[in-house]
């Protein structure tokens, strides 16, 4: 990889204590305490509607827990709001679920809005915007789309170009909801192999919302798995993606397989007595 990689700041650790989410007065997850540290990529599984976007909200600074209190380094993540915005995004970067386009633009210029962080008065802070920008869309495939207008991509085309935005701020904690949502599986492999590579070289931090059980286990180092009760399992991805707990938590019987070489989860029908 080149240079844009390397993230202009050191990668904070988030650290969660005590975390209570709620939706209403339903409550979605209680006394969640855990570490997010550089050389990490969490994968957070679990079925619709348990909180796992309402988390990764939190985790950027966008809403406050309901209890308990998440710090990005020595900073309580609800008081981020006191912290102007171009410094947090310079500390992460953040891809929602879903993103909107409201009016027609280059894919390169909708790249090159992930400089905006880096930004000096009325011009680009960074002599090397435009390679940096360049460098992203490569790793992400884009370079046959440059000139393209987002209105005309498809749905996996534009998520890519999201994900290039996010990528080109060179932040060190990388929050993203459903990064490889749409995309066909080639790209979807690109993309957990490339966020493999920059976590594993030490410098970044990854949380990532997947729903396919397999990438998480080969891609992840660390796994959150929510379940509809509230219980949030966490730890290294081989002792949290378990065929029992996923089961559990997806209410889908799973079960392991195995060539003698690779090992899958796979699901194994529909428990009746669980719909």
């Amino acid at each position: 990889m080149s240079h844009w990689s390397e993230p202009l700041a050191p990668c904070p650790r988030l650290r969660l204590a005590g975390v209570r989410l709620q939706a209403g007065p339903r409550v979605l997850v209680e006394h969640l305490s855990m570490d997010i540290a550089a050389g990490q990529l969490w994968c957070v599984v679990g079925p619709n509607g348990v909180g796992k976007s309402t988390l990764m909200g939190v985790l950027a600074g966008l809403r406050a827990p309901d209890g308990g209190e998440v710090r990005i380094d020595d900073t309580v993540i609800a008081h981020a709001a006191r912290v102007a915005p171009a410094a947090l995004a310079r500390q992460r970067a953040y891809l929602p679920q879903a993103v909107h386009d409201t009016f027609s633009m280059r894919v390169h210029d909708a790249v090159r809005v992930g400089r905006h962080p880096h930004m000096n008065g009325w011009g680009w802070g960074q002599g090397d915007d435009d390679r940096v920008v360049r460098d992203v869309m490569t790793e992400l495939d884009l370079d046959a789309l440059t000139t393209r207008d987002v209105l005309t991509l498809s749905g996996g085309e534009r998520q890519r170009v999201s994900l290039a935005a996010a990528m080109a701020q060179q932040a060190p904690l990388l929050l993203l909801d459903e990064p490889v949502a749409h995309l066909d599986l080639r790209h979807q492999i690109l993309v957990l192999e490339l966020l493999q590579r920059l976590t594993s070289a030490g410098r970044h931090a990854a949380v990532v919302i997947l729903h396919d059980l397999n990438l998480a286990r080969r891609y992840a180092t660390h796994a959150l798995l929510m379940s509809e009760d509230g219980q949030a399992l966490h730890g290294p991805a081989p002792d949290v993606l378990t065929p029992a707990q996923c089961s559990r938590a997806l209410r889908t019987p799973i079960v392991s397989v195995s060539d003698g070489l690779h090992t899958a989860l796979i699901p194994d029908g529909i428990d009746p007595g669980k719909s």
